[in-house]
């Protein structure tokens, strides 16, 4: 094979890849260079000239001419007798320059040379792949599913890029088949083996960031800003948001008429549960909105702690905690600060045993309703022993339960 046929089947193989013709010739020379310093020791006597448009590459050795009897490298110096054989004008001290044809260099040197430079268009390819993605980390990217693995799911997008959807990536709802076509964030370019691996999100909150600017012109036209969200993927999840313009209510805006603008989000994520919240300096307020939709009778603030005491009603305590306390923790993420919940009741209010189902196990509750004592005095008013006596509770756990109820109206 000489030169020009290797150089055009590599012009054919990079048609496939990231690299354009020039890029393609330079990587060539740097292939020659390597082979010529494998059998040379060294490539400072050889030109390599290359013309991209051509596609075609020369190789010279360069030599000067000495007397016969002079000659002590033959890399860097050619006799007079045989350099007379190329030009009979040649005379000492001239150089000559040897075209080298790549058959010179022997079959396994040519092997080489081919998978280095496989080497080098791949590597190449791999770095314009990582770098154009890794440009657009928390950017949506949407690919169709091309085949499903246990851990993972691989993608592939309209550059027949492999896009990487990991299993903790997914959204605990996501079911996918061969052909879906899947949207998701890009969340980070890894390298296994020298070969990039795009990692997509669904779980992460850039998603649902990214989604409401899809889904909301206001947010686009930069008439209102997403200040923060914090997400519990496929559960719930809290939105602040921020009008510049106040003739827009940001909320409203957002949510649409009869939750319009926001279905197609709580659709696209799993009927996750969003609360948009309007975002104000003014700390307390902000707080009181992010527990929403409980309603909030006072906040003591320590901003040296970060802490946040809450006091609310009774009934509105299982509201601020929420469901498996996802409530309150997005609440604590949105805001920064840590919150705890309690319950606003005076000295002769009594509260129903079910407004402590937070703090004490279902299933005791019952056992105390089922002896008719279904209020927090009423389980108070008894002895240990006389409700040890009807329920058959440890008075372990009987002392325990009368503790926190006591604090309650302590407090």
């Amino acid at each position: 094979m000489d030169t020009s046929a290797i150089i055009e089947s590599f012009i054919e193989f990079k048609d496939d890849k990231n690299i354009d013709r020039i890029t393609l010739m330079g990587l060539l020379e740097q292939a020659f260079r390597s082979l010529l310093i494998r059998q040379y020791g060294s490539d400072e006597n050889f030109d390599i000239v290359v013309n991209a448009n051509k596609g075609d590459l020369q190789i010279f050795h360069n030599k000067i001419v000495v007397n016969d009897q002079n000659l002590v490298d033959e890399n860097s110096e050619i006799s007079l007798t045989d350099a007379l054989r190329i030009e009979d004008d040649f005379e000492i001290g001239d150089e000559v320059a040897i075209e080298k044809k790549i058959e010179d260099f022997g079959r396994r040197a040519i092997q080489t040379l081919k998978q280095n430079l496989i080497s080098q268009v791949l590597a190449h390819d791999y770095e314009i792949i990582n770098q154009s993605y890794r440009d657009r980390i928390n950017e949506i990217i949407s690919g169709d599913v091309h085949h499903i693995r246990h851990r993972e799911i691989i993608l592939m997008d309209e550059s027949d890029n492999e896009l990487i959807l990991p299993r903790d990536e997914q959204i605990p709802s996501d079911f996918f088949r061969k052909g879906d076509t899947v949207r998701a964030v890009i969340k980070d370019v890894q390298f296994n083996k020298g070969k990039p691996r795009i990692i997509i999100s669904r779980t992460s909150p850039a998603f649902l960031e990214r989604l409401f600017e899809l889904e909301i012109p206001e947010i686009s036209d930069g008439l209102i800003v997403i200040k923060n969200v914090k997400r519990i993927p496929g559960e719930k999840a809290k939105v602040s948001v921020e009008s510049y313009d106040e003739r827009i209510d940001p909320v409203g805006a957002c949510v649409g008429m009869k939750g319009s603008r926001i279905h197609s989000i709580v659709r696209e994520l799993g009927n996750e549960n969003i609360d948009v919240i309007n975002f104000t300096e003014n700390l307390k307020l902000f707080i009181s909105r992010s527990l929403s939709p409980a309603k909030i009778t006072s906040i003591q603030i320590d901003d040296d702690t970060k802490k946040a005491d809450v006091f609310l009603k009774p009934d509105q305590v299982s509201l601020a905690i929420g469901k498996g306390g996802y409530n309150i923790r997005l609440a604590g993420q949105l805001t920064g600060y840590e919150i705890d919940v309690y319950r606003d009741i005076d000295e002769d209010e009594d509260v129903a045993l079910t407004e402590f189902a937070d703090e004490i196990d279902e299933w005791i509750i019952d056992v105390f309703k089922s002896i008719g004592c279904d209020t927090a005095k009423s389980v108070l008013e008894l002895g240990v022993e006389e409700l040890s006596r009807r329920t058959d509770l440890e008075e372990e756990t009987i002392n325990e339960v009368q503790n926190i109820l006591r604090s309650e109206f302590e407090d």
